[in-house]
């Protein structure tokens, strides 16, 4: 478990900031964040107040990273490159959540380091991290500011013979009582572009194998834009599936057998493929080293398979 509770006795008063900046080796705002999340608790009652002075047991719920041995691919005084595997989180979501990538990120590279963007859960592929403050606030700038061209892998459905791009503005959903895409394309959305180039396509798996590069960074972008032009990612378990087959999932209830029949993959065909970036006058084009292509040997063929775009 990353987070757990560490008991400290604080022998005379001091500030509550100041005794995690210590103890802990934090910047104050990092202490500052410990407090106003609850997870300092002084002889059994939480702190609500920084500033408060404190003395006594204290325990602080922290995170300690539990990593697996998942080592960078690239990396330099300033960030590091990661491939991520499907089905691993970039950052926990609870306390509870036993394994994400900033446990690598952290265990190796230390408690200032962290994930610059966001990759699905099932989307495998480059993670971008920071190995301390000042690069990640550079990194998320470039970032924000398009200062970094992604390209994406996916095994789309159908035939798609050739490039094209699609102009969809994106908005969060904001009722999931008939429809549970959690983005949807709306033309009161904010703008999304996105250039599609088809690669390969298999007759075997009637799928085709797509070079997806956004322009925009809005989150499920490629997955609802193919899903948008009827080319849903094979294996996507929300769009292009029937909505409840999309709720047996969000709830963890829905079988292997379920999900190879109605979305057509173990997991979403999705890989982060390529980053390119220039920083600090050095330019920058990493590739991910993971066989992406040869996952359509997963695909479940066409005969067995739902083949309806919902």
């Amino acid at each position: 478990m990353p987070f757990i509770n560490r008991s400290y006795r604080i022998e005379e008063p001091l500030p509550a900031f100041l005794f995690l900046m210590r103890r802990l080796g934090v910047r104050q705002g990092e202490a500052q964040k410990i407090v106003a999340t609850g997870r300092l608790v002084v002889d059994g009652e939480k702190v609500c107040d920084s500033g408060a002075e404190i003395c006594g047991e204290a325990e602080v719920l922290q995170f300690v990273p539990r990593p697996k041995g998942h080592a960078p691919l690239f990396f330099t005084p300033d960030f590091a490159l990661y491939d991520k595997p499907s089905g691993t989180l970039v950052h926990p979501t609870t306390y509870r959540t036993p394994y994400s990538m900033l446990d690598e990120i952290r265990h190796r590279f230390g408690p200032d380091a962290n994930a610059i963007h966001r990759i699905d859960m099932e989307t495998s592929g480059l993670l971008l991290a920071s190995r301390h403050k000042a690069a990640e606030r550079k990194l998320k700038t470039m970032f924000e500011g398009r200062g970094v061209k992604k390209r994406y892998l996916a095994w789309a459905r159908g035939r798609i013979e050739s490039a094209f791009d699609v102009d969809a503005p994106l908005r969060q959903n904001e009722d999931f009582s008939t429809i549970k895409l959690k983005m949807l394309v709306d033309e009161k959305g904010k703008p999304a572009y996105t250039h599609f180039e088809p690669i390969e396509y298999a007759p075997e798996i009637d799928a085709t194998l797509v070079l997806a590069t956004p322009l925009t960074g809005r989150q499920h972008q490629i997955r609802i834009h193919l899903f948008h032009v009827k080319h849903p990612i094979l294996g996507d378990p929300i769009y292009g599936v029937p909505m409840p087959i999309a709720i047996k999932y969000l709830d963890k209830v829905l079988s292997m057998e379920e999900r190879l029949k109605y979305m057509g993959a173990p997991r979403l065909m999705l890989h982060a493929q390529s980053l390119e970036f220039e920083y600090e006058g050095v330019r920058y084009v990493i590739e991910s080293r993971y066989d992406f292509e040869a996952l359509k040997r997963k695909i479940t063929p066409p005969d067995k398979r739902e083949t309806s775009v919902y």
